[in-house]
């Protein structure tokens, strides 16, 4: 799994094979836990991925700065809604990207969430 993060944009994109992206899905319905990232030299790459239970009901993606990792926190319904969002993309040869980006009206992502893209496994184009 490698995580990049432009903090500039205020987005970080995630590249994983299709076991760790079933594995983060896990991590974040199960609402505890710490991935770590492979670090490349002279990037930008964070060192993992933390999952926390709050009891806020959306979900959070945060920069923790200091230790270099996202922060992905919230409720049950919220983290169990992102799950399957990553567990699709696992899933599903030909989905290409998942982008998390908070909107009004988001199913599950409460505003001021860092934007996040989870590349597809398999490569290809996004299809509806």
């Amino acid at each position: 799994m490698r995580l990049v993060c432009d903090s500039v944009f205020g987005e970080a994109d995630l590249t994983a094979s299709a076991a760790e992206l079933s594995r983060l899905a896990t991590t974040v319905a199960d609402g505890a836990g710490l991935l770590s990232s492979t670090a490349l030299p002279g990037g930008r790459v964070l060192a993992g991925i933390e999952v926390r239970t709050t009891p806020r009901r959306g979900v959070l993606l945060r920069l923790d700065a200091e230790r270099q990792v996202m922060v992905i926190s919230g409720g049950s319904p919220g983290r169990e809604a992102f799950a399957d969002n990553l567990r699709r993309i696992a899933c599903a040869p030909g989905r290409g990207q998942l982008h998390v980006s908070h909107f009004p009206g988001h199913p599950y992502l409460v505003e001021g969430s860092l934007s996040l893209v989870v590349y597809s496994p398999y490569g290809g184009l996004c299809t509806p």
